[in-house]
């Protein structure tokens, strides 16, 4: 037994040594081509899932656009892009990448409940930096980024979606990813548009759920939702806000994290209805 253990484990430290001293490409090949394949495959994913609210020529807002993950897809697919992000260190990155694009506006900037000022908390990793302290304590409570720190910050300039929409137009898609600011986020949105996402945590559910209130008084009839970065749609047909609060309440794994999907209804003809209270359901 203990001899063809050895064996085994020869055989295994031979295949590495050779690996790593054949050639360049058959090392790339290994190694770096299947991460390449995933990265590609998603993107796929990703131009596919977000075709179903983007059109040629529409408006969206990446709000909390980060390195521009988002902005790249929803330019990909012919849109022009208002891309929100507060925080220096992504803003540079998204200047350096599309600084030339004149299908691409940058706002750095916050958004709220009104204009003014803000803190926002810093995190070694941008992507958890946030203006909410409450979502920081949550997130620390469950563990999920134990690693982490917040122990910076910065004001901030602070503007609305109802003041980008007076300035840039009203939004076929808007994209919310806020880490935990996105009711505030909401509250400065006073008007429908056609369809608008934004991120959930488990931790921070209430939030969600005021959210979707929201949404709900200002106009949005129909809610759906994805699960992490699924590109999927989780319910196979829209419900209502009701229902929604409902479902994301009774989620079974209280380490589920995603994005809500809310619209207005259509009329028979595709354009936005006018008089919400006449349109059937979906």
């Amino acid at each position: 037994m203990m001899k063809r253990r050895k064996q085994k484990l020869e055989t295994i430290e031979l295949k590495f040594k050779t690996l790593i001293n054949r050639p360049r490409k058959v090392v790339y090949k290994y190694l770096y081509l299947p991460q390449m394949l995933m990265r590609i495959r998603h993107r796929r994913e990703m131009l596919r899932f977000y075709s179903q609210f983007i059109n040629q020529g529409d408006l969206c807002f990446d709000v909390g656009a980060s390195l521009g993950n988002r902005t790249e897809i929803f330019l990909k697919l012919g849109a022009i892009v208002v891309a929100i992000e507060p925080q220096s260190v992504c803003m540079r990155q998204l200047k350096k990448k599309y600084h030339e694009n004149s299908r691409v506006i940058l706002i750095q900037k916050a958004l709220g409940e009104k204009e003014g000022e803000g803190e926002l908390l810093l995190s070694q990793a941008h992507t958890i930096s946030s203006m909410s302290k409450e979502w920081i304590s949550s997130v620390k409570s469950s563990g999920r980024f134990r690693r982490y720190t917040w122990n910076k910050s910065v004001m901030v300039p602070m503007t609305t979606l109802d003041k980008l929409i007076e300035e840039f137009g009203k939004p076929s898609f808007c994209k919310i990813d806020v880490e935990g600011f996105e009711f505030q986020v909401l509250q400065g949105l006073s008007q429908p548009i056609r369809t608008l996402s934004f991120e959930f945590t488990p931790e921070f559910m209430d939030s969600a759920i005021n959210c979707i209130g929201h949404l709900s008084k200002i106009g949005f009839a129909k809610f759906n939702y994805s699960v992490g970065e699924s590109m999927r749609l989780a319910l196979p047909r829209w419900v209502t806000s009701d229902e929604i609060c409902k479902i994301l309440a009774d989620l079974p794994h209280k380490t589920i994290f995603g994005d809500v999907y809310a619209k207005i209804p259509l009329t028979t003809s595709g354009c936005v209805a006018t008089n919400l209270a006449t349109v059937s359901d979906d």
